[in-house]
């Protein structure tokens, strides 16, 4: 799977796991709503830095973002 696509499910799993909104999250991040939708949708290619960022926000290590899950 590609590693956008699999850093937008995990995004999206932590993000709904605090029940948060997109809106929530780029307000607590700092994000812009539209970039945190972009990653979730796996069109956007985060830095490490914006990785760091959304880690953070959402109580997790960096490496929670990129973690391969299996269903």
């Amino acid at each position: 799977m590609d590693i956008r696509k699999q850093v937008g499910i995990n995004l999206r799993r932590l993000r709904l796991e605090k029940g948060w909104s997109q809106e929530d999250m780029a307000f607590e991040s700092g994000l812009h709503r539209t970039y945190v939708s972009g990653i979730e949708r796996g069109v956007r290619n985060p830095t490490l830095l914006i990785l760091e960022k959304l880690a953070t926000t959402l109580g997790v290590a960096p490496a929670e973002l990129v973690a391969h899950r299996r269903r």
